[in-house]
């Protein structure tokens, strides 16, 4: 609790003592910041260097995940994240047993047809910690590789697809995965992210998913200068059964550069 509590007075503070000149955002066509992520899958996206983000994700059960992601080189990043359920609300508070923790190398830069392509780690999965399988109600990428490509096509316009492999494996389905995803600009401010996870290693009969995959959506608003907000709709197929209506999470990011 300490931790999250922490994070989130960096959070506030840094945001409060950055200088609006230096601040960053990436939703919209007016986007000074590249993606870092779909809706819960990694990009090739990168933070520059000396560029840092810090994210707070509200999501069900009275979750609060807390990140922060700096970049260190022009092609390397690292960060690290911690958060819990019930944290809002007023049942008892029960923290991740670990902080999440991510790094990202990009090897290949966008060209005119290539791709940026990037390799990374990431051990934060999203929403509530299931203690019977040792897992996130959705898992957490750990290992992959993405690619990214941007168009102009009435504003921005981007396609994003990677392979992954978690480490959240004692539910017995240790396979391989695949995502794509997309977004898309409506205005200077506004973004839309479409997200399919094919949930290849989420279909055991041990598994939360039931093998449809997770379609996932998500809208991203500069709102002020370096602050994006966000919303999500998860889940949309209802590929888990304690599923019916979707999963909405909130999303508050901030991007500033020292």
């Amino acid at each position: 609790m300490k931790v999250l509590l922490w994070l989130l007075a960096v959070t506030v503070g840094i945001a409060c003592v950055c200088s609006p000149a230096r601040a960053q955002g990436y939703a919209g066509d007016r986007a000074t910041s590249e993606l870092t992520s779909i809706v819960d899958k990694p990009t090739a996206g990168m933070l520059k260097r000396s560029q840092y983000k810090i994210g707070t994700n509200f999501y069900q059960q009275g979750g609060v995940l807390v990140d922060v992601e700096v970049g260190l080189l022009e092609r390397f990043s690292f960060g690290i994240s911690y958060g819990g359920s019930g944290v809002i609300g007023s049942t008892k508070v029960e923290m991740n047993e670990w902080p999440g923790v991510k790094a990202k190398l990009r090897l290949i830069e966008e060209g005119t047809v290539v791709p940026a392509i990037a390799f990374g780690f990431d051990s934060q999965g999203k929403g509530p910690w299931v203690d019977s399988t040792s897992r996130y109600t959705f898992k957490s990428p750990g290992f992959y590789a993405a690619a990214s490509k941007n168009y102009q096509l009435l504003g921005n316009f981007s396609i994003h697809g990677g392979i992954n492999y978690s480490l959240e494996r004692d539910d017995g389905d240790k396979d391989l995965n695949f995502y794509v995803g997309a977004e898309k600009s409506l205005g200077e401010i506004v973004s839309f992210l479409l997200e399919y996870d094919f949930a290849v290693n989420d279909s055991d009969t041990r598994s939360l998913g039931l093998g449809k995959g997770y379609l996932n959506l998500g809208l991203r608003l500069t709102a002020a200068e370096g602050f994006v907000l966000g919303f999500d709709y998860k889940d949309i197929l209802a590929n888990q059964e304690t599923t019916t209506y979707g999963v909405r999470t909130l999303q508050i990011d901030f991007i500033g550069a020292l």
